[in-house]
């Protein structure tokens, strides 16, 4: 069994074990061991920004939000398939092509129904 094969695997374990470790020790060294902690009622208090909170922390979005949240994340997915499909287009010939423009067709059908629904307006 030679170590030199497992040498970059330790090292890099350390340093992501440094990189992990170290910023919270250097906090903990700050704040306790030089005494750079000093609470004071406002610090501590549930918001630093000067008012009392007015409203429930746990408020209800609207429903919209959620829906164009989704509809993002299906459309960003759907064209980050194309960027595979753009490098491996000479390999993959007319079956490849014709197969994405329909899916392409597919996608700008959905598109037009959401917009026609009215799921991306925004009140």
């Amino acid at each position: 069994m030679n170590l030199d094969q497992y040498l970059p695997v330790l090292l890099f374990l350390l340093v992501g074990l440094g990189v992990g470790v170290a910023p919270m020790a250097i906090g903990w060294f700050l704040s306790t061991v030089l005494g750079f902690q000093k609470p004071d009622p406002a610090k501590n208090a549930a918001y630093e920004c000067g008012f009392d909170p007015f409203e429930d922390a746990r408020m209800k979005f609207d429903v919209r939000y959620y829906l164009v949240a989704i509809l993002f994340i299906l459309f960003d997915l759907e064209i980050a398939f194309l960027f595979p499909w753009a490098v491996s287009l000479k390999e993959i010939g007319a079956v490849g092509f014709w197969s994405v423009m329909v899916f392409l067709a597919i996608l700008v059908v959905g598109f037009v129904y959401e917009w026609k629904k009215g799921a991306l307006d925004w009140e």
